[in-house]
């Protein structure tokens, strides 16, 4: 079992910035690949990035430069900075565990919004 707790979201007007974590408990940290989605009003969650056991890391196109995924294993969280917000990045952000690093994200946090205003 993996339990996972986001926090970090809120309104910020566009361009602004804002740092998303992920505290994750249970399965030892260090054994599973970890990934932001997001879910935005009236569409299909999306993906967002995702972090290897190794560290490598994967973004959706439409973050790529602007957003950064990071993990500390010391403290057990995942975190999800974003820079140059936009509106269009508006959505529920949510933290996923994949603990058989086979994309098939068995755990899933609660979410947190994240608001952009024009």
């Amino acid at each position: 079992q993996v339990q996972l707790v986001e926090s970090g979201g809120g309104l910020v007007e566009a361009g602004g910035s804002l740092r998303l974590s992920c505290a994750a408990s249970g399965r030892p940290f260090s054994n599973y690949a970890l990934a932001w989605f997001r879910q935005a009003p009236g569409k299909e969650r999306e993906f967002v990035a995702r972090i290897t056991l190794g560290g490598r890391y994967t973004y959706t196109d439409s973050v790529k430069g602007r957003f950064t995924i990071s993990r500390d294993s010391a403290k057990n969280t995942v975190y999800l900075q974003m820079n140059s917000l936009k509106p269009e990045d508006t959505a529920v952000y949510y933290c996923a565990a994949d603990v058989n690093t086979d994309f098939s994200y068995e755990y899933w946090g609660q979410g947190t919004q994240v608001t952009v205003s024009s």
